[in-house]
């Protein structure tokens, strides 16, 4: 007898139900109580476990990683400028999502609050945050940034 291409023969089925079967056997063995009766009516209870996850606490971004952040925007500007807004774009998701990336907790508060980018732009260098503003014809920078 011949398999076809796609096609799975009886034994190769048979296997994966006898080893779906032995996983269901073990799961409910694992899983079941002791019912006998010993004469005395004992009750054992079994505290839930909870797992508490908490976020970190917000990590301060460094005046460095805020001028980094900087430094890199107005590298970017003259591109910008020659590429125009649709392009640019593109190009501002890349610089902030590899600034991010620099330090995975700086990633997660720009995931939570995409407005840090302005925040941290207008307090370090407003002149660079509005012309990356202007050259990529958006009113801010967070509403610039898509994947986040």
């Amino acid at each position: 007898m011949t398999t076809r291409r796609g096609t799975t023969s009886i034994a190769g089925r048979s296997a994966v139900a006898l080893a779906g079967a032995a996983a269901l056997l073990t799961l409910v063995g694992a899983c079941s109580t002791d019912t006998t009766n010993t004469g005395s009516s004992s009750t054992t209870t079994v505290a839930p476990t909870t797992t508490i996850t908490s976020t970190p606490a917000q990590a301060v971004i460094t005046d460095a990683q805020k001028q980094q952040l900087c430094t890199d925007l107005e590298a970017q500007l003259s591109n910008w400028r020659v590429q125009g807004p649709t392009l640019g774009r593109g190009g501002l998701n890349i610089l902030v999502q590899t600034w991010a990336a620099q330090s995975g907790v700086i990633n997660l508060q720009v995931v939570q609050n995409r407005a840090i980018v302005d925040d941290i732009t207008t307090e370090t260098c407003s002149d660079v945050r509005d012309e990356a503003i202007r050259s990529l014809d958006i009113p801010d920078l967070a509403s610039g940034l898509v994947g986040f």
